[in-house]
């Protein structure tokens, strides 16, 4: 029998987290009661009750949008102050799936989030995903185009679920002089902001195959400052034996 709050891809469940969103210091939902409703397979993104949303700072906008296992949702503009986010808010009031009707979806990237009194960044945090960050003694090299560019027994391995095995690596077992950094950065809700490198090798440039965080969150701070490869795009080699190229993604 298909469960009720499940339609197609969707999945809905009940979040355990009390959950805020802000728009320029002003608090617009406060909820002990959230949804997390997977859109897509791989992390849920948040739906709150009416009764927690500062409905008096949405207004109906002529925008809608319809989704095949949703159905209908009517947009609103979110207004604090003098400042509005068009189409910031929506609501799927006659959606199939009832649980849906009475729930407001934000805009992640438009606003600002906490779970509990910690911020969050980039999606909701999936439950079911974990991060294990774990020292290691295994011999890492690290091959492209023919060179090692690191070489390391003292590596942290970091276990992230739905994702290969990543070899964070100290500095000193890397050559950093094939290593250009580049103005790429991309956000992780598990572990922060990571900033990226391009390798050169000879005349071969493989661009941001190489990223480190610098400042991590609290959870992942045991890989702080060290540098990773793109096992998709580098040839590892691990206690003497070659790895395959995963396919992900990042390939």
């Amino acid at each position: 029998m298909t469960n009720p709050t499940d339609r197609g891809r969707v999945h809905v469940d009940d979040g355990p987290k009390r959950v805020r969103v802000f728009l320029r210091g002003e608090r617009l939902a406060d909820t002990t009661h959230v949804k997390l409703v997977y859109e897509v397979p791989y992390y849920p993104q948040y739906y709150i009750p009416i009764s927690d949303v500062r409905m008096d700072r949405l207004a109906p906008s002529e925008s809608s949008t319809h989704s095949p296992s949703r159905g209908d949702a009517r947009h609103f503009n979110v207004t604090t102050g003098d400042y509005t986010v068009a189409d910031g808010a929506w609501q799927y009031d006659t959606s199939p799936i009832e649980a849906l009707r009475e729930l407001i979806r934000f805009d992640f990237d438009a606003f600002e989030w906490f779970e509990e009194d910690e911020p969050i960044m980039v999606h909701p945090r999936n439950p079911t995903t974990r991060v294990d960050i774990l020292d290691s003694s295994r011999h890492v090299q690290v091959v492209i185009d023919g060179v090692t560019v690191a070489d390391s027994h003292h590596p942290r391995l970091l276990f992230e679920t739905g994702l290969p095995t990543r070899y964070y690596l100290p500095r000193v077992d890397v050559r950093m002089d094939l290593l250009e950094p580049t103005d790429s950065k991309s956000a992780c809700p598990y572990k922060g902001t990571a900033e990226y490198w391009t390798v050169a090798v000879g005349e071969n440039r493989h661009a941001d195959v190489a990223w480190s965080y610098p400042a991590p969150i609290l959870e992942s701070q045991k890989v702080a400052g060290l540098v990773c490869f793109y096992n998709e795009k580098v040839d590892l080699v691990v206690d003497g034996e070659p790895l395959e190229r995963p396919r992900t993604k990042f390939s």
